[in-house]
């Protein structure tokens, strides 16, 4: 699967309410961005690698550390904006630019520094090796979800998955996953057909509690630094 073609998209807008310019944020030396930059430059698959930002200063440091940057229209780079139409115009742009095509696109947001390159590498081969189109990183949530309920219009409870599941013992449960939003790997050919990343043949790349850390608070930063410093040390 290595003659594959393979597109890295960073999506990285330059606002950000929980945490402001979280995406170029120092941690432990480098601006956040970079981190998942240098990951993804490092993967036996992937084979381009592009930033796609609205921010000036956050395509300066892309281009810096050795990323395509793709300049992303303002009405991209909302609060609103869907990941879908952001991969699209970049894929777009990259593809004319380097006239060629991509086989498998894989979004890679850059809040997830602890996502290495061995788990790219690791997710790509699980998928290859499938019969699946698409891949998500996920980690294991507590199953105890299932015992939860939704309420009707009538103000009726039902099971949020079935009626069966509440009234189950919970190691008997099925287990269950989050997504995590560290690698999402899809077939290009899919993309564009269904336009999503996630479709009805997805498969799971389970990732650990740790690696799956999002940073979305000066808290998520402090505990990724300290988690840093204590493998270096």
């Amino acid at each position: 699967m290595r003659n594959k073609k393979v597109l890295a998209i960073i999506p990285a807008r330059g606002g950000s309410k929980g945490l402001p310019r979280k995406n170029i944020i120092d941690l432990a030396g480098k601006p956040l961005i970079a981190w998942s930059i240098e990951a993804a430059l490092a993967s036996k698959y992937i084979t381009t690698t592009v930033v796609s930002s609205e921010d000036d200063e956050i395509l300066t440091l892309a281009k810096k550390w050795a990323s395509e940057v793709v300049e992303r229209p303002v009405e991209l780079a909302k609060d609103t904006t869907a990941s879908e139409p952001v991969l699209q115009h970049a894929l777009q742009i990259i593809q004319e630019r380097l006239n060629t095509s991509f086989d498998y696109l894989i979004l890679l947001q850059p809040t997830s520094p602890l996502r290495t390159t061995a788990h790219i590498d690791a997710a790509f081969e699980k998928l290859f090796n499938s019969d699946a189109n698409a891949i998500i990183s996920v980690c294991h949530y507590d199953k105890k979800v299932l015992k939860s309920f939704l309420q009707d219009e009538d103000g009726h409870l039902h099971g949020i998955a079935n009626d069966t599941y509440p009234f189950m013992r919970r190691q008997d449960l099925p287990d269950v996953f989050m997504p995590n939003g560290a690698i999402y790997i899809i077939d290009v050919n899919a993309f564009n057909s269904e336009n999503k990343l996630f479709t009805t043949e997805t498969i799971a790349y389970v990732m650990d509690e740790t690696s799956s850390i999002d940073v979305d608070t000066m808290d998520d930063l402090n505990r990724i630094k300290t988690i840093m410093e204590e493998i270096s040390s």
